[in-house]
């Protein structure tokens, strides 16, 4: 396997086109420049025209319909032969193309999609689909490897695994970062449950023990970085009434999310079979701060807003891989239409109120 992800050509584009190219897949609406990119039907007769292509192109079908695991938390065994056929692709039109939802012969361009992008015959377990998806993009494998190597081992150093996780989060694209952080997994598929927990390396990347979760504060508003980023969370993950109406867009609620991981405020699923998160504290001997500390710990673990971005970011990512694309991309845009609409804006009088509310810094990260 460690082979096939060295070998195999990216996934993603590294450009910003890489960027409408994941997006048309996932069913967002394509903007008038990105129509007048190739589509993969058309991808596929261009390499029809050309025999050592077509041949190429039926020979890597075969190897990728042969990949099997014996269970979900398995790599897959990929035939040598197959790592060879997939270069002769690397510059083939077939890389760079694309599906959006109204076009004709839906089912038939990603069916090509995903035979040169093969992520999708990976079993059921979507977090691991997602890892490979990084490791065939050459940046986000480099930055994920990076901080897997800060974060491993008994002696790591919690400063520099906490940096390059940031590093990770602000320099993979958004599409790679969240696809790892926010997988869906069934309840029972404890599997998929610890490899999307131990994206953010819960041995090294949290503190030790359970500190008061009125010390990590203190010690993120010590920092002028961990500072500004909780205020960001603050301000774009915020309920603004008991409906649990929310300041913001819940895109900005997942960028200001991902912002707090690698610092000392690092949230985490808190198991391998639910999607809950929270802070790694507890307000045991707070005192008199009991109901401070408490609401600060429940704006991770019961905050309506982010709950719901999360719960919905995760459909979308279990819609990307949907085999039935037609029914259920219509349905997702549906959704995230929605959600995009703007609310609100950000520093209403409520949020005024909040007991833990900040200074927003510009946001330069």
């Amino acid at each position: 396997m460690a082979s096939l992800q060295r070998q195999l050509p990216q996934c993603l584009a590294k450009n910003s086109s890489s960027k409408r190219s994941w997006q048309q897949t996932a069913g967002d609406p394509l903007p008038t420049e990105g129509r007048l990119m190739i589509n993969c039907i058309q991808a596929r007769r261009k390499c029809q025209a050309d025999p050592t292509c077509n041949a190429t192109y039926h020979h890597l079908n075969s190897c990728i319909s042969s990949i099997n695991t014996a269970s979900p938390t398995e790599e897959p065994f990929v035939p040598v032969d197959c790592v060879e056929v997939a270069q002769h692709l690397r510059n083939s039109s077939l890389m760079s193309c694309t599906c959006h939802r109204r076009m004709k012969n839906q089912a038939a361009c990603l069916d090509i999609y995903w035979t040169v992008h093969p992520a999708r015959s990976i079993d059921s377990d979507l977090c691991l689909k997602f890892a490979m998806l990084c490791t065939l993009n050459d940046k986000c494998d480099r930055l994920r490897k990076a901080y897997g190597e800060a974060c491993s081992g008994s002696r790591c150093q919690r400063h520099t695994c906490l940096g390059q996780l940031r590093s990770f989060f602000e320099k993979a694209s958004e599409a790679h970062a969240q696809g790892l952080l926010l997988c869906p997994c069934a309840p029972t598929d404890q599997g998929c449950g610890q490899r999307r927990r131990n994206t953010i390396a819960p041995n090294c990347a949290l503190p030790s023990g359970a500190p008061n979760c009125l010390e990590l504060r203190r010690l993120c508003l010590s920092d002028p970085l961990c500072r500004s980023r909780l205020a960001d969370f603050q301000t774009h993950c915020h309920p603004m009434d008991i409906l649990g109406t929310c300041a913001t867009e819940q895109s900005r609620c997942l960028r200001a999310y991902t912002g707090l991981i690698g610092t000392s405020m690092t949230p985490n699923f808190v198991s391998n079979v639910n999607a809950t998160v929270a802070l790694s504290c507890t307000c045991r001997g707070s005192g008199n701060l009991q109901e401070e500390c408490e609401r600060l710990e429940e704006s991770f673990s019961h905050n309506p807003c982010l709950m719901e971005a999360i719960a919905a970011k995760m459909r979308f990512h279990s819609q990307l891989f949907s085999q039935d694309w037609a029914d259920s991309t219509f349905s997702v845009m549906q959704r995230q239409n929605k959600n995009l609409a703007m609310r609100p804006q950000p520093w209403a009088p409520s949020l005024l109120s909040c007991p833990l509310t900040l200074i927003l810094l510009p946001s330069l990260w």
